[in-house]
């Protein structure tokens, strides 16, 4: 075999012509595989792990839509509705639990000024979708989340993270009036919405949960029960074995929340008579040139720079970092942001988009398959379609304090992604980007200042590695 003669030129030919063995033929995508594949995708990894992670991004969408429904007066029916549909397609499409949030930027802005009301909140939403569907269809979202470095979207993240952190402390130790968005005074210790109960909730999640993923599965190195026999210990180990496991595996933040929706009719037992049933009413909204300017200037403009850094490239990123086995594309996650939009947005839907943190909450309580996100969509569509707005009287009564301990635990597993930053440079620019966007309270200006310094650092390095004199040698033409 070793004096055989190397193959002719046309045998090469006639390989490179013919499809390798090694490599199977392409799947042709047809209804049935396409079938399959929502089949996989909503398939539960674990059934209480799935139901325990589809609460994990209540901490963020409870506050900022029961706050523009009471403000703003929001069509909270219609927003179950259409979010509700988001969180199943969305679970269908990707396979993980990508979240629906709204588009914090617009809301903020929403709460804020006394003119924005609903007509500028849906042509902001309107607008940023239109921009992010264009920029996903034509390619340029690819090209922008290739120039972005690594760093720089951790330091995003990093600041998102410790916003809601920040947030949730404030949520746990204050009354707050979430229609105005406004601290009224220390919370009391005890009561249904009481600092105890809090504290009690956290340590709750801590215990069944620990630091995250690694922790659940603690049981796993149990001793057998041979060694226990050996040991002289079995019967005993055994029975910690097994507590431990029934612990570490209870739905700590649907237990949470369940809590909180029973202390909601304790704490005011006349809701159950303010609750209508039947869907909300829906068409679709007229807007005038001034809504559409005022919502472009004051809502679109501030909110596409948080979407394009939070809701598609730190989303993008921080998918492929918890699911490396699957393939993420910003183009598709762009465009299904645009389309959430400029449909829902037309019938009065809040505006929303995907969010990393909403994403690190629902990994964090057991997520793992796009099953975790259809269940609470289809929770969503239910609620939407049987009390419609009347939830608002519920959600109003819910204790602000746990819904704090669910937004802390999102915004630590969020932050938690920048701990792969191993190189001084790389924590630097990371750092920074997240001090400025803290302070500034703008990704935006963080994002800028992150790439300004990022630039800087590596011409630094350029230049210490080789002579000035040398690099415009080697550039010049002559």
């Amino acid at each position: 075999m070793a004096n055989q003669n190397p193959p002719s030129t046309s045998d090469v030919e006639a390989l490179e012509i013919t499809p390798s063995e090694t490599s199977p033929p392409a799947k042709r995508f047809t209804a049935k595989t396409a079938l399959e594949n929502v089949k996989t995708n909503l398939v539960f990894r674990s059934k209480w792990g799935e139901l325990n992670g589809a609460m994990g991004d209540l901490g963020t969408y409870i506050p900022i839509i029961l706050a523009l429904t009471l403000a703003k007066d929001l069509n909270l029916g219609t927003t179950l509705i259409f979010t509700g549909i988001y969180n199943i397609i969305t679970g269908m499409i990707y396979g993980v639990p990508m979240p629906v949030q709204p588009m914090k930027s617009i809301a903020a802005e929403a709460l804020s000024d006394t003119n924005f009301n609903v007509p500028e909140i849906m042509t902001a939403g309107i607008l940023t979708g239109a921009v992010l569907f264009v920029l996903g269809i034509t390619g340029l979202m690819k090209l922008v989340y290739k120039l972005i470095p690594l760093s720089v979207v951790r330091g995003i993240q990093l600041a998102q993270g410790l916003s809601f952190a920040l947030t949730a402390v404030k949520y746990v130790r204050k009354i707050q009036n979430l229609p105005k968005s406004k601290s009224l005074g220390q919370r009391h210790w005890l009561g249904l919405d009481g600092l105890v109960l809090a504290i009690v909730c956290a340590c709750f999640i801590v215990i069944v949960n620990g630091a995250g993923e690694k922790n659940r599965g603690c049981c796993d190195g149990a001793p057998t029960d041979q060694t226990d026999q050996r040991n002289g210990e079995g019967a005993r180990n055994n029975r910690t074995s097994k507590l431990r496991k029934i612990v570490f595996s209870l739905p700590s933040a649907f237990l949470v929340f369940v809590l909180g929706v029973v202390f909601a009719f304790i704490r005011r037992s006349e809701v159950v008579h303010e609750i209508k049933f039947g869907p909300s009413s829906m068409e679709v909204m007229k807007f005038s040139r001034h809504a559409w300017k005022k919502g472009f200037i004051k809502g679109a403009i501030p909110q596409l720079p948080l979407s394009i850094l939070n809701s598609v490239i730190a989303v993008c990123k921080l998918s492929t970092d918890l699911f490396p086995e699957r393939e993420f594309s910003v183009t598709s996650i762009s465009v299904t942001v645009g389309l959430m939009n400029l449909v829902g947005c037309w019938f009065g839907a809040m505006p929303t988009c995907h969010g990393a943190g909403g994403l690190a909450g629902q990994y964090k309580f057991g997520g793992r398959s796009g099953g975790c996100v259809a269940l609470i969509g289809a929770a969503k569509l239910i609620l939407g379609l049987v009390l419609g707005t009347s939830l608002a009287h519920i959600l109003k009564q819910f204790p602000v304090g746990i819904l704090g301990v669910l937004l802390l635990f999102a915004g630590i597993e969020l932050a938690m992604c920048a701990r792969d930053m191993n190189t001084k440079e790389d924590s630097f620019v990371c750092l920074i980007c997240t001090a400025v966007s803290l302070v500034g309270s703008s990704a935006a200006l963080g994002f800028l200042v992150g790439m300004i310094v990022y630039v800087i650092l590596k011409l630094r390095s350029w230049t210490r590695d080789e002579p000035l004199s040398t690099i415009w040698t080697q550039k010049s033409p002559m």
